[in-house]
């Protein structure tokens, strides 16, 4: 029988305008879930001191890089951990500066749920618009639109109901399914693990009720089967003597014993014997579990290779379409250039074949005069691979759906996209 004992986990990125508050509101979410240590919480009240600043500063617990306290900036992804006895939780703290994009791009890849800062009297600006807009290119499932600092709006119902309006007016032409607005003040902690008293017109959930309770199971892809082989198992031992297993992470779909499987690129075909696990055997798995599947026949399986079902299959071609966030500060992308791309578990190398179009982050405008991407730009982009890749369109399957660049000569990650 499946069982799972274990906490379900939800990622989370943040995003907003600078000073916005992101890093006070994820200090907020670890000081009041009870999730940093004493000392920890005595050397922040230090600095504060230091600094001469009202009370303690919360997001000096995120601001981690020195340069980030000096500046009282984020200038990094600075991912955290916490839990509440419902989930465990990593948090992406992504900087909210333009010339930062990649970072927002990285934090927010494997997210669950995308946190959304708006100043509640800057209402809906540039950045926010922006980082919607990413939001809705990753297919990050769910988006909750924080209002913060609304102490220094008096708790306005009204500028409230503004922002809220004005969000979604713009939002509309975005792909995202799941909205949520809850007015904060991440600094007096209205709204964020304990309900305010001062705005008692909001009679949503506040934002670490929302967090644990909102339904993320369904966000992974159940109908596709994919299973990425990641190594083969082969103890050769005497009380192994025989066994051969495929390991890796399910990418998508629900697997059985028993079931009717193919393997690509090979195309053979065999039927799972049996599912294990690092707790035992077990009749089904499903994403993201990790997993060792034993097939019934012998057959020539190495890393790079996809178990799939035979009547559902991914695409399998050299020609990709993707969506591509260009990361190297170094170098632009290189028409008829040479990257390594990697997929799922297979590594290979590629060309660059054609450039459709720059896509402006802010509007959405397709720039087909200007081609050229530099750090934190995004194109269409047409990549040729020197061996088939089994995949599907990103917005099928995060996992199977995504790709990065690799460069030969420096060995750097040079861009992330998503396949279309």
């Amino acid at each position: 029988m499946t069982k799972t004992t274990t906490t379900e986990l939800l990622r989370f990125t943040t995003a907003g305008s600078v000073d916005d508050g992101k890093s006070t509101l994820i200090g907020r979410l670890l000081y009041d879930s009870k999730s940093i240590f004493q000392d920890q919480y005595e050397d922040i009240e230090r600095i504060s001191a230091r600094r001469g600043e009202e009370g303690v500063n919360l997001a000096l617990l995120t601001d981690g890089l020195r340069a980030e306290r000096e500046q009282g900036i984020t200038i990094d992804v600075a991912y955290r951990y916490f839990s509440t006895p419902k989930r465990k939780f990593i948090i992406a703290d992504t900087p909210g500066h333009i010339q930062y994009t990649r970072n927002m791009v990285t934090g927010a890849s494997t997210a669950n749920v995308a946190l959304l800062l708006i100043d509640a009297r800057q209402g809906v600006v540039e950045q926010t618009r922006r980082h919607a807009i990413i939001a809705s290119l990753l297919q990050i499932p769910h988006v909750v639109v924080c209002v913060n600092k609304m102490d220094l709006v008096d708790y306005s119902e009204d500028v409230f109901n503004d922002i809220h309006e004005d969000f979604e007016a713009f939002a509309a032409k975005l792909d995202i399914v799941d909205f949520h607005f809850i007015p904060i003040s991440a600094l007096k902690g209205d709204n964020v693990v304990d309900r305010s008293k001062k705005m008692d017109w909001y009679e949503g959930p506040t934002l670490i009720y929302y967090l644990e309770n909102v339904h993320i199971a369904s966000d992974h892809n159940f109908i596709d089967c994919r299973f990425p082989v990641q190594y083969v198992i082969r103890p050769y031992s005497e009380d192994f003597h025989d066994y051969r297993g495929y390991a890796g992470r399910i990418s998508g779909g629900i697997f059985k014993v028993g079931d009717d499987v193919m393997v690509l690129p090979s195309g053979f075909t065999s039927r799972i014997q049996s599912i294990d696990s690092y707790e035992g055997p077990l009749e089904e798995a499903f994403p993201p579990m990790s997993v060792t599947i034993r097939l019934e026949d012998d057959l020539d399986i190495s890393r790079g290779d996809m178990i799939v079902r035979v009547n559902n299959k991914p695409e399998v071609g050299q020609d990709v379409d993707v969506m591509l966030c260009w990361f190297d500060h170094s170098k632009a992308l290189q028409l008829r250039g040479k990257y390594t791309i990697r997929h799922t578990t297979q590594e290979a190398r590629c060309i660059v074949t054609d450039v459709r179009y720059k896509l402006d982050i802010n509007t959405l405008h397709r720039n087909l005069e200007d081609k050229e991407l530099n750090m934190n730009d995004m194109g269409r982009v047409v990549l040729r691979t020197t061996k088939p890749l089994f995949f599907d369109p990103y917005k099928n399957n995060r996992i199977t759906g995504s790709i990065v660049l690799i460069d030969e000569g420096t060995n750097n990650t040079v861009a992330a996209g998503m396949i279309i």
